[in-house]
């Protein structure tokens, strides 16, 4: 009976080492049969599967460690004798998968090359970082699974219809800026020689010829939104939450900013001195610099958080690049999940019944203006960073705009408080008692 080999440890597979002889070293490392990690005399370690398949004896590269864990190792061990059970062998496959790329890379160019070169090209003309990553975000979501192995030169208009059609009727406005862009690509391919003919991802007599319309699908609908009522509730229960993502929650209803305007934010856009975060243009979705005037209970949550060292940003990632959105998202969740469990009612929108959602605070902070306050709509809009009249804008941004925010951003925290008193000159502009 063959010998079984000891299924190792994580860190006795790190633990191991080589002989010192010239040639390389090889260790069972159990788990699955013929698993071996190999040590080179200069230290470099191989995944190998040693296995038969039909009379020959292979050995089968899974990978280098640490790159490839031991987990993920036994894992493709698995899969590679799952093969070899089916009759494949794996080896001659690798084979004829390098030779079918090779052979399709000399003809033309794919898709997913098209893409990479047209944006290595036309990034730079994007100023706005949300746009380039949103760019490239919609294509490889949506449009590289169907379309990113195919040839330019061979994708047709019901190949585009492939990676629409999925998502035209429920995701209207993200589908038709996918078209577009699926056009403007195919459209640097036609004129960089990779392509002829028309344009499969057109819209005028061709694809407006097999889709509805945008304009007659896409329903416009607002982000879930914290009803007012239960915004004193909700921030008391945050509030109990520990961790980053609690904390950059906290301060994005303190003060009604964007998601990514948040997640972006760096230390040295703040003045802790005067109370006042710039948000440079190039962060703004309107391509323009905003200021927030700061509630102290806002500032006093900035001067506790912690700064990492060689980190500029506010609100980092655990490993310390910028946090997601699904970050924000998922502790909102929570949230919503921890009150139906002791309520039974949960943090749900008014009109949708849905879930609330981090966008939808900025909802929250204009239903309060208007529900609670007498404070002017345009002065919400201009805190909301949302186009506005040209004369209106020129009315708020003299010297006074920024005290008047000030005054409504700290009635505002004064509100989630759950105490108005705190509230400072509520009376100049008409607070509702």
């Amino acid at each position: 009976m063959p010998r079984v080999a000891k299924e190792l440890s994580a860190l006795e597979v790190k633990r191991l080492k080589h002989s010192g002889t010239h040639a390389n070293s090889t260790f069972a490392v159990g788990g699955v049969s013929g698993l071996l990690l190999q040590i080179a005399p200069t230290g470099g370690r191989t995944w190998l599967l040693r296995a038969t398949v039909g009379a020959r004896r292979r050995e089968i590269g899974l990978g280098g460690y640490p790159e490839v864990s031991l987990g993920q190792a036994r894992d493709r061990a698995r899969e590679m004798k799952e093969q070899i059970h089916n009759g494949i062998d794996p080896v001659e496959e690798r084979k004829s998968a390098r030779a079918a790329i090779s052979a399709a890379q000399h003809r033309g160019l794919l898709f997913q090359e098209a893409v990479d070169r047209y944006l290595a090209a036309k990034m730079e003309a994007f100023q706005n970082p949300k746009h380039r990553a949103q760019w490239r975000s919609t294509l490889e979501t949506y449009a590289l699974p169907p379309l990113g192995s195919m040839l330019v030169q061979d994708i047709c208009v019901h190949d585009v219809m492939r990676a629409l059609e999925p998502i035209w009727l429920e995701k209207t406005e993200t589908a038709n800026r996918l078209r577009g862009r699926i056009e403007a690509i195919l459209s640097w391919a036609t004129v960089a020689g990779h392509r002829t003919g028309d344009n499969p991802a057109r819209w005028a007599g061709n694809l407006k010829e097999l889709l509805p319309a945008p304009s007659k699908v896409a329903k416009k609908t607002n982000q879930p939104a914290l009803k007012v009522e239960d915004a004193v509730r909700w921030l008391s229960m945050l509030k109990l939450r520990h961790g980053i993502g609690s904390r950059a929650l906290e301060f994005l209803i303190l003060t009604a900013v964007r998601s990514q305007e948040l997640r972006g934010a760096t230390w040295d856009e703040f003045d802790l001195e005067t109370g006042i975060w710039l948000i440079p243009a190039k962060r703004m979705k309107m391509d323009r610099e905003h200021r927030v005037p700061l509630s102290p209970a806002a500032l006093e949550l900035l001067k506790s958080l912690p700064r990492m060292a060689n980190n500029p940003l506010v609100f980092p990632a655990p490993r310390g690049g910028q946090m997601s959105d699904m970050t924000l998202s998922a502790t909102m969740k929570r949230l919503h999940k921890s009150d139906v469990q002791n309520t039974g009612g949960g943090f749900i929108d008014r009109v949708s019944k849905r879930p609330a959602v981090p966008h939808g605070l900025r909802s929250t902070f204009r239903d309060w203006i208007a529900e609670h306050t007498n404070y002017p709509g345009d002065l919400a809009e201009v805190a909301l960073a949302h186009k506005i009249s040209s004369s209106v804008e020129a009315a708020y941004r003299r010297g006074d705009m920024i005290e008047k925010r000030r005054t409504m951003m700290v009635d505002w925290a004064a509100y989630l408080s759950g105490d108005l008193k705190q509230g400072s000159n509520t009376r100049n502009i008409g607070f509702e008692k």
